[in-house]
């Protein structure tokens, strides 16, 4: 993988590791292959990191991106919302939400409800 998007940073206490997380999405059977590769690069990644702590890949496997039944994606926006996770890392924007509309929503929306958890 060559480019890795970062989708929102939230700030942390000092001396607080970053809690990290990486999102993959595909949507047909037959690129399970990519699939693979990709939750492979997060946890090595994210791992690797001596300032991050691992906070999980959250996979949903051949679902559409139209679709709202997504359900690791909406596991991964709660636990956002909860603060278990700081930075969330995808492939692609494509890959985060099902259009601009909703990416914009949904970033918005972590971000109102994170800063009162600060």
């Amino acid at each position: 993988m060559k480019k890795i998007r970062c989708i929102l940073q939230i700030q942390t206490i000092k001396n607080e590791k970053i809690k990290v997380a990486a999102y993959a999405r595909v949507s047909h059977n037959q690129l399970l292959q990519s699939l693979s590769n990709q939750v492979s690069y997060y946890n090595k990644l994210i791992q690797n990191n001596p300032d991050w702590e691992y906070a999980g890949v959250y996979v949903d496997q051949a679902i559409s991106g139209r679709t709202t039944k997504r359900p690791e994606y909406q596991r991964l926006i709660k636990d956002a919302i909860e603060g278990k996770i700081n930075i969330i890392l995808t492939k692609s924007i494509s890959r985060f939400g099902r259009d601009t509309e909703e990416t914009l929503k949904t970033i918005r929306n972590l971000k109102e409800k994170y800063k009162y958890k600060i």
